[in-house]
């Protein structure tokens, strides 16, 4: 994943660019994004998962037919 350093460098940047008033608020931020986008990726993943089950049974309902 990352590393010691890695996180520390992008920290101090980070702490740089936004300023200690301004980074609790922007990493608060960035985490509901980060979260809004895992929920809209797993609800995405369910429901092409829900649709493959209901195509595999009306795939099998018809081939039962025949």
């Amino acid at each position: 994943m990352f590393s010691v350093p890695d996180v520390l460098v992008v920290s101090i940047l980070a702490l740089l660019l936004f300023g200690p008033e301004r980074l609790p608020k922007v990493m608060r931020q960035a985490g509901r994004v980060m979260r809004d986008m895992q929920n809209t990726s797993q609800a995405f993943i369910a429901e092409m998962e829900r649709a493959a089950d209901v195509a595999d049974r009306s795939e099998e309902k018809s081939g039962s037919e025949d």
